[in-house]
């Protein structure tokens, strides 16, 4: 119970940073929504879903290496950090200057014509995140979670302050209905019709103020490239990369192919890029599901890492695997039956709402991702690295089928399948060969009873609707709480076992 504890508290940690980080970035949507048209959403979403595809090329696997190498090999974890930093360094400048002189002809490929700039401030980004990859890493293998969130929240709240900079506060003064004395100043350099810019701006700017201060908290390198530390690294994280870019290609493909695999007049009063920007402020709605999956990768790869020479270590990820289960599955629950009154509160303009039935699919999808993220720690500590490109390029394939065969029939929710399908097929497969290579007691048959019924629960509460807003929270509302209670009749000796434990414990205190 102590392991589980430090896991949660960590988690717990990465966990408020994500949500609040999260949170304050999902209050981007309303502001998107109301002073952006939906074609501008619909560029936001290729460009970000072109970025985190690269994201992966830039880090090529090294944050993963450097855990196993700085925990389980014998190595001096500063001199493995020295040279992590530096290659992954050397390898984002040089990529970072490749994309930045491309940006033309990338920009004319991806239908943004006169907008060259947005691939170069593309390649800033990506190349600044690089930078800071392999330091977030080692504040989270030092344990440094508050510093790690600290940093990460800073970022968050850059990003966004420029964000109601550019797009709000710029507006309003050039409308004359604020700050009149700085109209002239800001008509100088503020274009009504430069939404999506605005966005990719206020990253590159965030990011740039966050380096130096990163850099500072993690402590000096010295460069350092030693052909004896870095092949075995690189043989680790080879498969790593190609598993990260079949992953990524789950995870934003489905957005970033969304408008081309649309066909025309699908939705006649979108154009199929307004359509995307729509099905892109949609996917932002299942946001809570992926920052907490995301709260338990931060926390999880470190101290799986950390418990891999633990001789209790199958049981004890057993224990963590049903346990995300179950909380995922309430928070899944919880999210859905909400998703009209959400939705109303964010969405500041008529026509997003359309999508709104592909949401509990999504939050599935990204339910099952952290499943997998769970299961694939198999092969992370037996240095069985190429599995993960097996499942991960298998995921990748049934992502782009479903997406080709499925968009143009079933439009919105046929893009939300390719999500679920992706992370279904990953599950499967990971858990099948994980259990042949390095059994652990999952709790399948109760695992897979919370994901149907969560899966049930999450659109018989989205679906009731009585005409009455009030009546219809209670109602929706009313299915979560039986879910709760079903929580409760399954797992009451465990809960009772715990809080004995816990009573036990402040007694003898």
């Amino acid at each position: 119970m102590g392991l589980l504890k430090k896991l949660a508290g960590q988690s717990a940690i990465y966990g408020v940073s994500s949500i609040l980080g999260k949170s304050i970035n999902f209050l981007l949507v309303p502001l998107y929504t109301g002073y952006l048209p939906k074609e501008d959403l619909g560029s936001f979403t290729i460009l970000y879903a072109l970025i985190a595809f690269l994201n992966v090329v830039f880090t090529f696997g090294m944050e993963t290496s450097f855990f196993r190498f700085s925990t389980g090999k014998g190595l001096p974890p500063e001199k493995v950090y020295r040279n992590t930093q530096s290659l992954v360094c050397l390898v984002a400048l040089a990529l970072g200057l490749i994309l930045y002189l491309a940006a033309a002809p990338l920009a004319d490929f991806f239908d943004f014509s006169g907008k060259a700039h947005l691939f170069q401030w593309a390649a800033l980004i990506l190349t600044i995140d690089a930078l800071m990859a392999i330091p977030f890493a080692k504040l989270r293998l030092d344990g440094r979670a508050v510093t790690f969130a600290t940093v990460k929240l800073a970022n968050i709240f850059l990003n966004v302050g420029f964000n109601i900079l550019f797009i709000v506060v710029a507006f309003h003064v050039v409308n004359g209905d604020i700050l009149p004395d700085l109209q002239p100043w800001v008509n100088q350099w503020y274009r009504p019709n430069g939404g999506v810019d605005y966005i990719v701006l206020a990253n590159v700017l965030a990011n740039f103020l966050i380096l130096p201060l990163v850099w500072k908290l993690v402590g000096t390198w010295k460069f350092e490239l030693k052909a004896s530390i870095l092949a075995p690294m690189w043989q680790y994280a080879l498969p790593l990369l190609f598993m990260g870019l079949a992953g990524v290609t789950n995870e934003v493909f489905s957005r970033g192919l969304f408008e081309y695999a649309l066909p025309e007049n699908n939705y006649p009063q979108l154009s199929a890029r307004e359509a995307g920007g729509v099905f892109g402020a949609n996917f932002k709605l299942a946001i809570i599901m992926s920052l907490i999956i995301q709260a338990f990768k931060y926390a999880g790869e470190p101290f799986f890492f950390q418990q891999s020479e633990n001789k209790n270590n199958p049981q004890l990820f057993a224990r963590v695997m049903h346990w995300f289960i179950i909380f995922c599955s309430a928070l899944m629950v919880a999210v859905a039956v909400n998703l009209t009154l959400i939705g109303s509160l964010f969405f500041q303009a008529d026509g997003y709402e359309i999508a709104l039935p592909m949401v509990p699919i999504l939050l599935m999808g990204y339910l099952l991702l952290g499943v997998y993220y769970n299961l694939s720690i198999w092969f992370k500590i037996t240095d069985q690295t190429r599995y993960s490109f097996y499942i991960t390029f298998a995921g990748a394939v049934v992502t782009v089928l479903i997406i080709l065969t499925l968009v143009p029939v079933l439009g919105f929710i046929g893009g939300a399948l390719s999500t679920l399908g992706c992370y279904l097929t990953m599950v499967i497969l990971c858990y099948l060969t994980g259990q042949k290579y390095y059994p652990i007691p999952y709790q399948t048959g109760k695992g897979l009873s919370y994901l149907g019924t969560a899966f049930l629960f999450s659109y018989a509460g989205f679906w009731l609707d009585t005409g009455n807003v009030a009546v219809d929270f209670l109602l929706q509302n009313g299915v979560f709480l039986v879910f709760l209670i079903l929580i409760f009749f399954m797992e009451k000796k465990e809960l009772y076992s715990l809080f004995h434990s816990i009573r036990k414990r402040n007694h003898a205190n």
